[in-house]
């Protein structure tokens, strides 16, 4: 039964009002926690029913967030937790409700801990399997200083997966510092958890022996704390007794409890006060379910993970309806790549735990033994997947770009080195939007170029996606394929697919004033501001690169001859981009080219809508717009013979064979024009 969204509007909250803070929680009675669990339970939801977030991480850990909180002395003691997907009752616990309205906002609060927005987060995160190093070197830290105080790291079952969480926890085991490990098992990450992992701690938590044991002891004990403790010292041989097995974590030398009820905040308090008086590395295992508390989102954990817009008094998720719209990017890797998987029985794909989000699910749902999620570890992906292409098969590697950077150097070491054929597919390349700097795949471009034998591409639009697909299956080396989260701008995708000369751009728009060089869907706006440049009169030359490596040198060449102002443009960092490339290759030619390369600067790019980023990195149609304005303004070049016919403004300095002007970032006036291209 879904919760009375307008009884709840209609009632002022008893509690949450009340909570600004930690220390306002602790004014509580423990008899109270559990109707502050469900005010603030509400809260969420009624919140992210209106702006945007991931709603099912954060509903399955409200009563442990409240119990943690309530045990410890934060931000005195530390919580470090994982990803960040889970954390958003803990910022509205720690004073950050009355702003919570902005969460992933442009200027609001990040979506994810972050050390510079409050004290009470420990680190910051955004990417998985880190919270356990990171307390790790927080807890020996504060015992090298002399400081005593607790340390909690909060890891999921999904994101222990990853080998990072396992390095530190063999660290950890072999050290003596206080650190409290809570695994919050709730059989999720995005998608339904995989590996021998999730089987071990389905084995622990369905003992039925072993729980009703344990659960029949600490009930009797409940009355002898000190009791209580001793046999919680002589647990090993219990557990060991009734799993027939030696506990995963206490072979790694940590001190296992559990599991207990994720969703009982009186009960969760008590063992938390217990565990604080037991020194060195502990486990506590929690059973939590995703979406606790909200019908829809407990049904449907997959989707409701982030649902967008939704109606919280019926559970409808809003603007979901394409109307016909150009279908997203994913959509179309995940269609094509079934289709060219019926016409070649060696293509495989593989994602490190993202089948949805990346759309493999659908290659999954008719191929299933084709078809490999290796949980969140993507290193070893791409690593497996350079072993099926050793023994002849075409492995389509999927994995979000700002996620591949995590397995860099597995894609040198061992599929570059060795001259696999993998096939790399970076999802949500670009400015992603409101997940921020530690999600924006910006990096990508300038951190593959420079390995060699890779093939680098990136499609303009739908159409070139499959034509880059079709063109990798019959590829020999590794070929990386780059492209954007959302929707595309082409309705009309299911074309014939077409092999595409490698290394060859083509050219979009002939002109005569200067050369406007893009990659990517960064060409769509792009092609929009040379229409608009053409009707103020300057004629303007659009080639889409298509490749970043290698790049179309005799295309190149022809810009070298025939222009003496380029303008680049790409959705990724201009410091060692497709632009410094192009650049590199115009001075070790002698073209007396001025380069404006158009990207991120080098800073790291905060949340808001991918619109709005873009504008702020200057990149977006009406920036294109400017910069080609002020270099058609120069009129530098003579399209016959290539002479300089007008010297540049001396402000700029001396002219040099290739100097470079990057675009300076500006924000657009209320009047100016806007780029009639929907952003996702």
């Amino acid at each position: 039964m879904l919760l009375s969204f307008t009884a709840m509007q209609e009632t002022q909250y008893k509690y949450l009002d009340k909570v600004d803070s930690p220390d306002d929680l602790k004014r509580l009675r423990a008899g109270e926690l559990t109707q502050y669990c469900a005010e603030l339970r509400r809260f969420i939801i009624a919140q992210l029913s209106s702006n945007p977030g991931h709603l099912g991480s954060s509903l399955g850990v409200v009563e442990l967030t409240v119990a943690l909180h309530y045990v410890l002395n934060t931000p005195d003691d530390k919580l470090v937790w994982d990803v960040g997907h889970q954390a958003y009752a803990h910022k509205i616990i720690t004073g950050r409700r009355d702003r919570f309205c902005t969460n992933r906002k442009l200027g609001g609060l990040s979506g994810f801990p972050k050390m510079g927005e409050s004290l009470y987060d420990a680190f910051g995160a955004g990417h998985s399997s880190t919270s356990i190093s990171a307390a790790l070197g927080i807890a020996i830290a504060s015992a090298r200083r002399g400081e005593k105080r607790e340390v909690v790291a909060v890891i999921g079952d999904g994101a222990l997966t990853g080998g990072l969480a396992f390095e530190g926890l063999n660290n950890a085991g072999a050290s003596n510092a206080n650190l409290l490990v809570v695994l919050n098992d709730n059989r999720m990450s995005i998608d339904p958890n995989v590996g021998a992992l999730k089987e071990y701690l389905l084995n622990i938590t369905t003992s039925k022996r072993y729980n009703q044991a344990k659960h029949h002891t600490w009930t009797r004990l409940e009355r002898f704390p000190k009791l209580r403790r001793t046999i919680q010292k002589m647990g090993n041989a219990l557990k060991g007794g009734f799993l027939q097995q030696s506990n995963l974590f206490e072979s790694l030398n940590f001190r296992y409890f559990g599991p207990v009820d994720g969703h009982n905040v009186e009960q969760l308090t008590r063992v938390l006060k217990d565990l604080k008086e037991i020194p060195g590395p502990k486990l506590l295992h929690v059973l939590t379910v995703k979406g606790k508390g909200y019908q829809p989102a407990e049904e449907h954990q997959r989707t409701w993970h982030a649902p967008g817009l939704f109606n919280p008094e019926t559970g409808e998720r809003l603007g979901h309806t394409r109307n016909g719209a150009p279908p997203r990017y994913q959509d179309v890797f995940g269609e094509t790549l079934l289709e060219l998987a019926r016409r070649d029985e060696r293509i495989v794909g593989i994602t490190p735990a993202m089948p949805t989000g990346c759309s493999l699910s659908i290659m999954m749902e008719q191929m299933p033994e084709r078809c490999f999620d290796v949980g969140i570890a993507e290193g070893h992906a791409v690593t497996f997947s350079a072993g099926l292409a050793a023994q002849g098969l075409v492995p389509y590697c999927n994995i979000y770009s700002s996620f591949m950077q995590r397995a860099y150097d597995n894609v040198i070491h061992d599929v570059a080195l060795q001259g696999l054929h993998v096939v790399m597919c970076l999802d949500r390349a670009g400015l992603v939007g409101e997940d921020g700097a530690t999600h924006h795949g910006v990096f990508d471009l300038a951190a593959m170029l420079p390995v060699p034998g890779l093939t680098i591409a990136s499609p303009m639009d739908e159409v070139e996606l499959r034509n880059l697909m079709f063109t990798a299956a019959s590829g020999e080396g590794p070929f990386v394929i780059r492209y954007p989260r959302g929707n595309g701008v082409t309705r009309d995708w299911r074309r014939p697919m077409e092999t595409l000369p490698l290394g060859r751009g083509r050219i979009l728009r002939e002109g005569k004033d200067l050369a406007l060089l893009t990659i990517g869907p960064a060409g769509n706006d792009a092609a929009w501001a040379a229409e608009q440049a053409a009707g103020e009169g300057i004629s303007v030359l659009h080639a889409d690169l298509r490749f970043a490596k290698p790049l179309d040198e005799g295309l190149l060449h022809r810009i070298g001859r025939e222009f003496r102002r380029v303008i680049t443009v790409e959705d990724g960092v201009v410091n060692g981009g497709v632009g410094a490339a192009v650049l590199a290759f115009m001075n070790r030619h002698g073209y007396p080219c001025r380069i404006t390369m158009l990207g991120v600067e080098d800073r790291f790019v905060a949340h808001g809508t991918v619109a709005q980023l873009k504008e702020m990195c200057g990149y977006d149609a009406p920036g294109i717009l400017r910069a080609i304005r002020e270099a058609g303004a120069e009129r530098l070049t003579s399209p016959i013979d290539g002479r300089v016919t007008e010297q540049a403004d001396t402000a700029d300095g001396p002219d040099t064979d290739c100097a470079v002007y990057p675009f300076r970032n500006g924000i657009k006036s209320p009047g100016q024009e806007r780029n009639e291209t929907k952003q996702d």
